[in-house]
This record gives C-alpha cells, sequence and structure tokens, in this order.
C-alpha cells in the first residue's frame, strides 16, 4: 500500500492544480493504474467542475459579496485535497468528495 502511495503522489498532487492539472494527471496515470492517483484525479476533477459551475452561475450577479465566498470555500476545499494527498491520504474533500467518487468512479 505504502509503495502504491508513493508511486501515484505526483500524480495525486498535479490533479489538483486548476483545470489542466487534472488531464495531466490523467495521462501520468494511463498507463499504470494507481489507485491513489485515480482517487485524488476524481476529487480534482470534481473541484474544476464545481469551481467553473459556480464561477458560470455566480459571474451572473457581478457582486463581490457573492463571488468572495465561492472563492474562499473551493480555496479551503482544493487546499484540503493537496495536503491530503502530499500526506498519502485518500480522504474525500468537505462537502462534495463523496459524491466526485461516485460521480466520477469510471475515472480511474
Amino acid at each position: 500500500m505504502n509503495n502504491t502511495i508513493e508511486k501515484g503522489k505526483t500524480a495525486a498532487i498535479t490533479s489538483y492544480i486548476l483545470g489542466i492539472g487534472v488531464f495531466i494527471a490523467m495521462s501520468m496515470n494511463s498507463e499504470d493504474k494507481n489507485t491513489f492517483a485515480s482517487f485524488h484525479i476524481r476529487q480534482g476533477l470534481g473541484l474544476t467542475l464545481t469551481f467553473i459551475s459556480l464561477g458560470l452561475i455566480i459571474s451572473n450577479f457581478d457582486s463581490l459579496l457573492i463571488s468572495f465566498p465561492m472563492w474562499i470555500c473551493i480555496s479551503v476545499l482544493w487546499t484540503y485535497g493537496i495536503f491530503t494527498a502530499i500526506k498519502g491520504e485518500t480522504k474525500p474533500v468537505p462537502l462534495l468528495g463523496k459524491l466526485y467518487q461516485k460521480w466520477f468512479a469510471n475515472i480511474s
């Protein structure tokens, strides 16, 4: 298990880089499927899609009172995800992490 984590750690951390990081991590994990990396790729993809979706909705309001909390929330979730990847843990991000694992179960 420890060897699996070490081999997948780079892809796991890369998956949290906004947008493009998910696709880079997916290509890094394409040949030797690593369960640790796959877990974090699903988390990173979920966070990226959540960020884009909320951004598209909130941008219609053009209000700092609405957009600032979204940025804080997404930043906290991303930070949580990155640090769990660095520590070698497979803890889903709060709020939506378990759903990301379910929704993107076919991504490995």
